[in-house]
């Protein structure tokens, strides 16, 4: 993407107008009902500009007090730019209504009650979510693979062969490992230690993991066609930027109130800004946000995969950055635009989930001239007539359903007893594939199948 272009001084632009001219204008009904649309979405300059159709003043004027007006709400925040001026944001009612949706479903009860779902298989479809963020947040780091052979890696249990892998493999770990670390304050080596995680055996220099950047180490964020879009703090400024966030992230004051959800993006877009490490700052930012996430109540953040959300359109996710910092340090852009994502990673949940409900139920339907079969061994069944050329191995079973490698393999036995799969040994480890006849076998009709 390239660079954005910055909006009007508004400072200046007010200073050449006619103060009583404002007031007119500020009070003009059809201006009020355009700066109320324009919050909503929380437009930036690029696009109000194209949409400001009112005779009543110039599209600069207008945008100035559009400008005015959101600065006077801004809370501000202990995070600073390179120019010592502070960071702020403030929350429209549009933005109160994404948070109170998030209150509502990212912190209750499951979200598939069906007595047809059982808690193991609940279980199953987060995990696989939980990969599908580990994929997708790599990717939008530059880890060159495909969602269907990263899976494959994951359920499978096979070790990253390499560095797109290894970067997936990481996210997946940490990810998964994050809710360990919940119960701790925010500091430094948390930090270092979350970084170092999520960059294990990918970086040019393994020395840079796990530690913050030097001052011979000067860092810059250019575009693809390598455009300067950020230049981050110089590091002798580090050890106290990250006192502060850690201070943040930690802080309980019961005389202000910050909404848990609004802190974590703040922690994300925090620490992307400061851009603490050599490498890896994408990803450690959205862990930091997982976990804070976590740690606050909502639990179901661990098997969202917003990274896959937002990889839909990366432009947009990086633009939130660029908006925040060239438009008096405005964080509400990100706020924005990151509880979007929250909100549409939560509603494609919400299908996947619905959509297993069905598959599960027509799978018991179908198999329920097997008895003794459990909902693991059917769910694996089912898979295996939707998916043309599928292996399975015990760790991948183990991996997918979360249990122990003895119930796994018990699970692929007794399959294999049934005459339902069919086993063979390649190296050391023996593949489980569905036998040729396995639809005859189960009597599914056609509709069944497809």
């Amino acid at each position: 993407m390239k660079m954005i272009e910055s909006p009007p001084d508004w400072k200046a632009v007010l200073k050449k107008e006619n103060v009583e001219e404002f007031i007119n204008i500020s009070s003009n009904q059809d201006f009020i009902a355009f700066i109320n649309k324009c919050n909503r979405g929380y437009i930036y300059w690029d696009k109000f500009k194209h949409i400001y159709n009112l005779n009543l003043t110039s599209m600069e004027v207008a945008w100035s007090l559009l400008r005015a007006t959101r600065n006077s709400h801004k809370k501000k925040i202990p995070l600073t730019d390179t120019q010592s001026k502070e960071f702020g944001y403030w929350l429209p009612d549009s933005l109160f209504k994404e948070l109170h949706y998030l209150d509502q479903h990212a912190a209750g009860e499951i979200l598939v009650d069906s007595p047809h779902v059982h808690a193991k298989e609940k279980e199953r479809f987060l995990i696989s979510s939980l990969m599908e963020e580990a994929i997708a947040s790599s990717q939008l780091e530059g880890a060159a693979t495909t969602r269907k052979v990263a899976k494959e890696m994951l359920r499978f249990g096979r070790k990253p062969t390499n560095h797109a892998e290894q970067m997936i493999y990481n996210n997946y770990v940490t990810i998964k490992n994050i809710k360990n670390i919940i119960a701790e304050p925010l500091s430094p080596d948390v930090l270092k230690a979350l970084q170092a995680s999520l960059t294990q055996n990918t970086l040019d220099d393994p020395n840079t993991s796990g530690r913050f950047r030097k001052e011979d180490e000067p860092i810059e964020v250019v575009n693809p066609g390598g455009e300067l879009l950020h230049t981050p703090p110089p590091a002798h400024e580090l050890p106290e930027r990250i006192k502060l966030l850690c201070q943040f992230a930690n802080e309980n004051n019961e005389n202000e109130f910050t909404h848990p959800v609004v802190r974590a993006i703040i922690l994300h877009f925090w620490l992307a800004y400061d851009h603490p490490f050599v490498d890896g700052n994408g990803r450690t930012a959205r862990a930091l946000f997982y976990w804070y996430m976590l740690k606050s109540g909502y639990w179901l953040t661990e098997y969202l995969s917003i990274s896959r959300v937002i990889k839909k359109a990366p432009s947009q996710y990086y633009r939130a950055f660029l908006y925040s910092e060239k438009d008096e340090q405005d964080i509400t852009y990100f706020l924005s635009f990151h509880l979007r994502a929250i909100r549409l990673a939560i509603e494609e949940l919400r299908k996947y989930l619905a959509k297993k409900t069905t598959e599960i139920k027509e799978v018991t339907t179908s198999l329920i001239r097997y008895p003794g079969l459990n909902d693991r061994q059917s769910a694996l069944l089912y898979h295996a007539l939707t998916h043309a050329d599928v292996m399975y191995t015990i760790e991948s079973h183990m991996n997918t359903c979360a249990i122990t490698y003895e119930t796994a393999r018990a699970d692929l036995l007794r399959l294999d007893k049934k005459g339902l799969l069919e086993k063979f040994k390649k190296g050391r480890t023996f593949y489980y594939v569905p036998v040729s006849s396995l639809d005859k076998k189960l009597k599914l009709s056609k509709k069944q199948k497809n």
